[in-house]
C-alpha cells in the first residue's frame, strides 16, 4: 500500500516508541492528530497488517516504512566562518565549542540517535582538525573540498551530488537543542523552517505546502534553518541540477540551496518542516557567540 502522510506519521510514532502500552490518546498527542482520526487510521493499519492488536508495528509495517528510511546525513563543513573571527582563525567553525560541546556534535549525536547509517562530512578549511571526531563517531566518511576558498558552498554540494537520495544535508554551524528534528524516516523532501511574522534573514515562502520562493527578508514566512531532506526522486534530480548550475556562468558563486529553491525550483515540490527558535540556533557572529556562551565574553 501507499502510505498517506497521517498513516506514515502514526506508523513512525509506533515504531519509534516501541511501548507495550501505547494508547491511541498518546499517539494522538504525539502526532497532533485528533483521537477520532487516530482511531480510524489505527483500524486501517491493523486491517493491512502493518500493526498488531497491541498497536505494535509488524514486519510488514517495517517493510512498508523502508522506502522512507533516511540513508545518510551529509554535513557541509568546508567554509572559513569569517564572521566568527577570532575564534575561527585556528578552529573550523563547526568545531567551535558552545557550552563545552562542539557545534557539529549536537547534530551528529542526533544523527546517531536516529540510527542513520551513513555520515559524510565535506571539509575544507583546517580540514585535518575534523579527524578528532572519529574518536566518538568512527564511521564518518570525509570528502575534501579543495575549492572552498574560491567558490561558494555549491562547491561542497557538487562533491556530494551523487549521495543525495534519501539524505539529509546539514549546515555544520548549527547548535541543535531538539534532537527529534533528525528523524529515522522522512515522508518527502523538506526544508526546516521557523514560522515568523517578520524577518530580515533568509526565508522561504510557502504556498499550498510547497516552497515557492527563497529570499532575504519577508513577512508571514519561514526563516530558513540549514537542514533539509531529499527523497530518492528529488535526490536523483538534484544531482543533475547541481552539476548543471555549478558548471554554468556564475554558478560557482551561488549558495547550494539556490539550485532547488530558485534556479531549478520548477523541478521540485519541496515542503517546509516547522520548528521553533528554541529547537536550533545558528551562531553567525562572535558577538552572538559571546551572548550565548559567556565563557567567550572576556
Amino acid at each position: 500500500m501507499s502510505l498517506t502522510k497521517k498513516q506514515f506519521d502514526i506508523l513512525v510514532a509506533i515504531e519509534r516508541e516501541k511501548k507495550d502500552k501505547y494508547s491511541q490518546r498518546n499517539i494522538a498527542s504525539d502526532t497532533n492528530i485528533s483521537v477520532g482520526l487516530v482511531n480510524k487510521i489505527i483500524s486501517e493499519l491493523l486491517d493491512n497488517g502493518l500493526i498488531d492488536v497491541k498497536n505494535k508495528i509488524t514486519k510488514k509495517g517495517l517493510k512498508e516504512l523502508e522506502p522512507y528510511r533516511v540513508k545518510r546525513a551529509i554535513f557541509l563543513a568546508a567554509g572559513f566562518g569569517s564572521r566568527l573571527v577570532p575564534i575561527t582563525l585556528n578552529t573550523p567553525k563547526p568545531l567551535v565549542k558552545v557550552h563545552g560541546k562542539r557545534m557539529i556534535e549536537t547534530l551528529l549525536d542526533a544523527v546517531v540517535a536516529a540510527e542513520i547509517p551513513e555520515i559524510i562530512i565535506v571539509r575544507g578549511y583546517l580540514g585535518e582538525q575534523f579527524e578528532v571526531l572519529l574518536h566518538k563517531y568512527p564511521n564518518i566518511k570525509f570528502l575534501d573540498n579543495k575549492l572552498y576558498n574560491e567558490a561558494n558552498n555549491i562547491s561542497s554540494a557538487y562533491i556530494i551530488r551523487d549521495y543525495l537520495e534519501n539524505a539529509y544535508v546539514l549546515e555544520s554551524d548549527l547548535v541543535l537543542s531538539n534532537p527529534n528534528l533528525i528523524c529515522k524516516y522522512e515522508y518527502k523532501s523538506n526544508f526546516l523552517g521557523i514560522p515568523v511574522d517578520k524577518t530580515d534573514d533568509w526565508c522561504i515562502i510557502v504556498k499550498k505546502d510547497v516552497i515557492v520562493k527563497e529570499q532575504i527578508g519577508g513577512v508571514d514566512c519561514h526563516q530558513m534553518v540549514g537542514i533539509s531532506y531529499y527523497d530518492a526522486k528529488d535526490g536523483k534530480q538534484l544531482a543533475k541540477d547541481i552539476e548543471e548550475v555549478f558548471n554554468s556562468p556564475g554558478g560557482k558563486e551561488k549558495y547550494w540551496e539556490q539550485v532547488q529553491l530558485d534556479v531549478k525550483r520548477n523541478n521540485y515540490k519541496i515542503g517546509v518542516r516547522e520548528c521553533s527558535k528554541d529547537d536550533i540556533i545558528e551562531i553567525d557572529t562572535f558577538n552572538e557567540l559571546k551572548q550565548i556562551d559567556k565563557t567567550y565574553d572576556v
